[in-house]
């Protein structure tokens, strides 16, 4: 049987996996490094993020494994945002976002001792522009240090602030589990992913 483990404290990566009605488990390993080559492209860096994270894992799998780690960036122009390290950083991110169309990609890689696949998922975000006291109310109130960008659509940012949006929703969020899903169907199977007990009418 099928034992998926997800390499994330995140908890809106936890809500989106169990969403697709799949057992897991979360295991993290702390303090892996996250930097990158500078010579990258930008839609590369959160594939190879991704990589180094599962590097971590690789000694540690067993053989009824499969581990997913993820790394989700927001690219405005040529600006790479990760997460901000405070106030004044956060609400820079949210000017730089503000009446302006970026890019959030999420590099995942799934896993085993038999396998490895690396995925990207890109979705353009549009919002509009924010006022000054529209961005220090949502980084006050709502601290988004943890979210890449500063912001989470799922918050009330996203509710006043996106006018359009091209690609997957839950990419945004940060995890692209339609794409995920597709490729452990094509690994494993639909019998190796939903049980009887799991079917509801």
């Amino acid at each position: 049987m099928l034992h998926l483990i997800l390499a994330s404290n995140s908890p809106r990566r936890r809500e989106l996996l169990a969403g697709l009605g799949l057992d897991f488990e979360v295991r993290v390993i702390k303090d892996i490094d996250e930097t990158y080559p500078l010579d990258l492209s930008v839609e590369q860096i959160p594939v190879y993020i991704s990589s180094q994270k599962a590097k971590a894992y690789q000694e540690s799998i067993r053989d009824d494994e499969l581990v997913i780690t993820a790394d989700t960036v927001v690219i405005v122009g040529k600006n790479v945002l990760g997460k901000p390290h405070g106030r004044e950083e956060a609400c820079d991110m949210l000017r730089m976002i503000s009446g302006r169309t970026h890019q959030v990609i999420t590099g995942v890689c799934l896993t085993s001792n038999k396998i490895h696949r690396s995925l990207s998922v890109s979705t353009d975000v549009t919002f509009k522009s924010l006022a000054e006291q529209e961005i220090e109310y949502y980084v006050d109130q709502y601290k988004p240090y943890d979210k890449a960008g500063a912001y989470g659509i799922q918050e009330w940012i996203g509710y006043i602030g996106v006018t359009s949006l091209h690609g997957s929703y839950f990419n945004v969020m940060g995890l692209p589990v339609q794409r995920i899903w597709q490729e452990l169907l094509d690994i494993y199977g639909m019998e190796a992913l939903i049980h009887d007990d799991k079917v509801h009418p």
